[in-house]
């Protein structure tokens, strides 16, 4: 388990990127059995990783929290087939069920964050409460 606390701000961004994207080169470079020489896969694991984590915090740091922001709480668990993000807030909370799909004719400029989560990761789950857990899993080798 790898864990990380920092403000909700978007100044802390970049660190908190920094951590899940040096957690998804160890599944990507990963030797698939525990056997034989490491494989490289082609980075798309570690794309959609990062789009999805991107988007989440994002979304705290903007609905969760006030201007000054608070705590958020990290936690990237890695297991043999499967890559789980857990983000813990204590701000505001939503329904994520009433969160529409975007009608991606039109275009829109903003409104996407859950949809983009929910297109690159396996399992997202949201559960309001005293903290906030939005956890996000991919399967390893389900890309």
């Amino acid at each position: 388990m790898i864990r990380l606390e920092v403000p909700s701000l978007f100044e802390y961004r970049d660190l908190a990127m920094r951590m899940v994207a040096s957690a998804c080169k160890i599944v990507e470079t990963r030797k698939p059995d525990g056997m034989g020489p490491k494989l490289k896969r082609d980075g798309q694991f570690t794309a959609q990783v990062m789009s999805a984590f991107g988007e989440a915090f994002n979304n705290v740091v903007l609905h969760s929290y006030d201007a000054e922001g608070g705590n958020l709480q990290i936690e990237v668990e890695l297991a043999k087939d499967a890559f789980t993000i857990r983000m813990m807030d204590f701000g505001k909370t939503f329904d994520i069920h009433a969160v529409p799909p975007p009608n991606l004719d039109d275009l829109p400029e903003s409104g996407l964050g859950i949809f983009i989560i929910r297109s690159c990761m396996d399992i997202v789950t949201y559960v309001p409460g005293t903290p906030n857990v939005m956890s996000m899993t991919k399967y390893i080798g389900n890309q």
